[in-house]
């Protein structure tokens, strides 16, 4: 069992990694309020809830928890806010008050909404993030992102609320679809690209291990990008940094979330979209001399042999430029972009030509 802190002084919580952890009591129960009788609300969906639903609720009421259940529809065009009134909905009816903790089981999807739920309800519950997608154990339980889509732009409407705990049960993995383990290791790639080049290495050399799925390579593929979010996230919670900081886990997201909304959500998979936004980030910073060509090859190459596409659909530039309009990252009009100067660094950049990007765009499309 790996175990690491997400350092946010009294908001700071563990991240723990391992096989088996759903069986486990003892970190579900430190993380749980001092109660006589604790109450928990789990957040599932109906393709995780039928697989591990039964070991938590075993694992919840063998330490006194008396736990409700809401089970919501799966995939990207649900993080809604009709999902979100249905677990508003089921936590009225069940008179949850102040003392209840929310715990979401599920990929990213359940754990943007659960949080987002956690946050807002009685304006504030505690939270357990249970991540079961390796793209939500490396990325989105770790660091208080929670929120819903707008039919206008992905995850524009939210809150930052940090949960108490992160349990990245290894175990679960093996059941993940080809295509959605894939998406996973988009975002773990991510990470040897924006700030650690020994990790990207590493990943050069061990990314046939990764993909049949070896414990110990995933183990460690997890526990290091988890600690790069982790210190990224805590030198700056709120992504209020002017250059760098938090922005900087954004590479590809501003181009991929295009792409999310342009194709209709879900039908690119979150880490596809980054993969594919990533190779448009890549070519916009060799245009601007920044990426040698070899370098270009180095990381289209890594995203080939992890299965995930590295050209965009054809939406058309114009269409890219007015949905990357919307994006969060748009401070005071000015779009403000996550580029590389070289892998293993990037930098945040707000003077982009319209010109460059739509070549980058056209360049990095499917033909």
């Amino acid at each position: 069992m790996r175990r690491l802190t997400v350092e946010l002084g009294q908001r700071s919580y563990p991240i723990v990694i391992g096989q088996d952890l759903l069986s486990r009591t003892d970190e579900l129960r430190a993380a749980l309020p001092h109660a006589t009788k604790p109450r928990a609300v789990i957040i599932s969906n109906t393709v995780v809830a039928p697989l591990y639903l039964p070991t938590l609720q075993a694992s919840l009421a063998t330490v006194g928890v008396d736990s409700t259940v809401v089970v919501l529809n799966d995939g990207e065009q649900y993080k809604n806010s009709e999902s979100l009134n249905a677990i508003y909905d089921a936590m009225l009816a069940a008179r949850c008050d102040r003392g209840t903790t929310i715990i979401a089981l599920g990929g990213g999807v359940v754990g943007d909404l659960a949080g987002f739920a956690a946050a807002t309800y009685q304006r504030g519950l505690a939270f357990i993030q249970i991540p079961t997608t390796l793209l939500s154990q490396v990325d989105s339980s770790v660091g208080g992102k929670t929120g819903i889509n707008h039919p206008r732009g992905k995850n524009m409407i939210g809150a930052f609320w940090q949960p108490k705990l992160v349990l990245a049960d290894t175990s679960v993995l093996q059941s993940l679809s080809a295509r959605e383990y894939a998406s996973g290791l988009a975002e773990v790639i991510k990470y040897g690209l924006i700030r650690d080049l020994p990790f990207f290495e590493w990943l050069e050399l061990n990314l046939d291990a990764l993909m049949r799925r070896e414990a110990e390579p995933l183990a460690y593929a997890i526990e290091r990008s988890c600690l790069n979010k982790a210190e990224v996230v805590a030198g700056d919670e709120l992504e209020v940094a002017k250059e760098g900081g938090r922005a900087l886990l954004n590479l590809g997201h501003t181009f991929g979330h295009a792409i999310e909304t342009g194709m209709g959500y879900g039908k690119w998979l979150h880490g596809e979209a980054v993969a594919a936004g990533t190779m448009m980030s890549a070519e916009l910073s060799r245009r601007l001399g920044w990426l040698e060509e070899s370098e270009l090859v180095r990381i289209r190459t890594v995203y080939q042999r992890a299965g995930l596409p590295v050209t965009g659909p054809r939406l058309g530039a114009t269409r890219y430029l007015e949905l990357m309009s919307h994006d969060k990252k748009v401070v005071n009009g000015q779009l403000r972009l996550v580029l590389l100067d070289q892998i293993g660094r990037a930098v945040t950049y707000s003077d982009a030509k319209t010109s460059d990007l739509i070549s980058a765009i056209e360049a990095s499309c499917e033909h």
